[in-house]
């Protein structure tokens, strides 16, 4: 055994367990004579130990027997927070460089060739689905041709802030549409439960190389932030033209072109200058959950398609201290070490989930309407989640059969939809301004004679939800607030604001794909992806479905 062999140890102590006796000493003689090794320890440390690499250096050195002159470097692989307790305790799985640099690099790189000369795949939108499909099309050696019917994500900014500053919304270019999809200006948050589907790690790291801080794959919540995400995104998209792919802006997909059962293209109008344009290729339709005129069309063209189960309620905004407070068991707060706190609840209200969903602390509410006379809000939070608010959605489940319409109208769910987005528009004097309700009053069905700060910058307009919503929102609701009190106290308060409406959590349509090909039901060359399509709930499992996706389209290239 070479002192060069020891490499990723944990400790003597579990190393033994692998080792012979003659190993173990050799190992031994290594630690004590400070030869070059890497270790990894897992370590339970209170925030002030966690806040620096030269406090977890001189921690583990005094806790393992380590001269710390000799830990050249300190890389947190995994850190989570155990806030179950008055204290407070930052987990840590750590490598140790001892008399080492690290050679390693911190993420894992993906190589992306030269595509040009290579066959063409449609990829109809530039969201997470429709990125990570185009770079994993890259990988197996095919031509990603994006259609995007939004701007980049930079010229993108400007429509946000005239919802702000004129009450307009531009229904090509909003929080929903645009270059790097929902997600780009509404948090970037990587946390996702759907372990199962694909590879989680590679989309973290496939972030990493274009940009991301490399803590998005330790930490347990990994959140890049609405501040940097958008810079991630414009790499991403300078990797798809720089290896020979194509990305087209303000580029609206119009119409599947057939021949038989097989889709070998798209029909698209230039927002631009209104010309037709043609694309030829499989079709990857990664067009985002709110891309309302994909389902008519889909609809009226007789492609197969199905209502879908989705979630509705409100996004509730309490003072981050507050939160803070309660989650940290202390009246300080978060301190001068912890992150703004994060919750999560959920219960069950005549037979329908309540939960909070998309919590974004230290973050704002946002306008994320897509067409006039809606108002849809969701939340976001820059990298440092750093304002005065915490926010999270608080929504019903809401099942097909709740919803009143014909059971073989595949477009019920999303019309049960667009008519609470417009009476809530309406309740909001027909502007950008939301209908909103302390949390109590709410609770107990009073009007708020008075609202308190909010992040929203449209501004607010009190309004009874509890009257006007549908009853079998409202009511679970209220029931799941009284209950979440229970668990958190102090959590329900009047210093909290309900802020409608919040509709948009996931698709409520889903496009029919065969379990295995990944191909429509019944029109070949066609792949339906990512959340529009119902086969994924954010950033991440968006990302996933696109490489699986690009995949299978890749295996249907070649059999062909």
């Amino acid at each position: 055994m070479k002192v060069g062999d020891i490499r990723h140890v944990v400790s003597a102590e579990i190393y033994c367990g692998y080792c012979t006796v003659f190993e173990f000493i050799f190992l031994i003689l290594c630690y004590i004579n400070n030869y070059d090794m890497i270790q990894e320890y897992q370590i339970r440390v209170q925030p002030v130990v966690a806040s620096s690499e030269q406090n977890i250096r001189q921690f583990v050195a005094d806790d393992k027997g380590i001269d710390a002159r000799t830990i050249n470097a300190v890389r947190i692989l995994k850190r989570s927070i155990d806030a179950r307790q008055r204290t407070i305790y930052i987990n840590l799985t750590v490598r140790l460089y001892i008399n080492e640099v690290p050679q390693d690099d911190e993420y894992v790189h993906t190589e992306y060739g030269d595509v040009s000369q290579k066959p063409a795949v449609v990829v109809v939108g530039e969201g997470p689905g429709g990125l990570f499909a185009s770079l994993r099309l890259i990988e197996l050696g095919l031509r990603p041709i994006v259609l995007e019917r939004g701007k980049n994500v930079r010229d993108r900014k400007v429509d946000l802030a005239n919802i702000k500053k004129l009450q307009a919304v531009d229904s090509e270019s909003n929080y929903c549409f645009g270059e790097g999809g929902a997600g780009a200006y509404s948090d970037g948050k990587l946390y996702t439960r759907s372990k199962k589907r694909g590879n989680i790690e590679k989309i973290l790291n496939v972030f990493c190389q274009h940009g991301a801080s490399t803590s998005i794959l330790a930490d347990a919540h990994p959140h890049i932030g609405t501040d940097k995400l958008p810079k991630v995104i414009e790499n991403m998209r300078e990797t798809i033209i720089r290896c020979g792919g194509e990305v087209h802006f303000q580029t609206k997909m119009t119409r599947l072109l057939f021949e038989g059962d097989t889709v070998v293209g798209v029909e698209a109008v230039n927002l631009v200058n209104g010309g037709e344009e043609t694309y030829r290729g499989p079709v990857i339709l990664a067009t985002g959950h709110s891309a309302r005129d994909v389902y008519r069309y889909l609809a009226e063209a007789k492609v197969e398609i199905e209502a879908k189960g989705i979630a509705v309620g409100v996004r509730l905004e309490h003072p981050s201290h507050l939160i803070d407070q309660i989650q940290y068991h202390s009246k300080q707060g978060r301190g001068k070490y912890l992150p703004a706190a994060e919750y999560s609840f959920v219960t069950q209200v005549d037979g329908r989930g309540v939960y909070s969903f998309c919590m974004c602390p230290g973050g704002f509410v946002i306008p994320a309407a897509t067409d006039k006379e809606q108002i849809v809000v969701n939340g976001m939070s820059p990298s440092n989640r750093g304002t005065q608010w915490s926010n999270s959605g608080m929504v019903v489940e809401t099942r097909p059969e709740d919803v009143p319409g014909e059971e073989n109208d595949a477009l019920r769910v999303m019309r049960f939809q667009e008519q609470l987005e417009r009476s809530c528009w309406q309740q909001g004097n027909m502007k950008q301004t939301a209908p909103a309700q302390r949390m109590a009053d709410f609770v107990n069905g009073r009007l708020s004679y008075d609202l308190p700060k909010s992040s929203y910058a449209p501004g607010l307009i009190s309004s009874p939800l509890h009257f006007w919503m549908p009853r079998q929102v409202a009511g679970r609701l209220q029931e799941g607030f009284r209950k979440f009190g229970k668990m958190s106290h102090g959590f329900l308060t009047n210093e909290a604001v309900l802020i409608a409406t919040e509709t948009r959590t996931s698709s409520p349509v889903r496009i029919l794909r065969d379990r295995d090909t990944l191909q429509h039901v019944r029109l070949h060359g066609l792949f339906p992806c990512g959340e529009g399509a119902g086969y994924a709930g954010g950033i991440v499992s968006a990302g996933v479905d696109g490489e699986r996706c690009a995949e299978m389209c890749a295996a249907y290239i070649a059999a062909e």
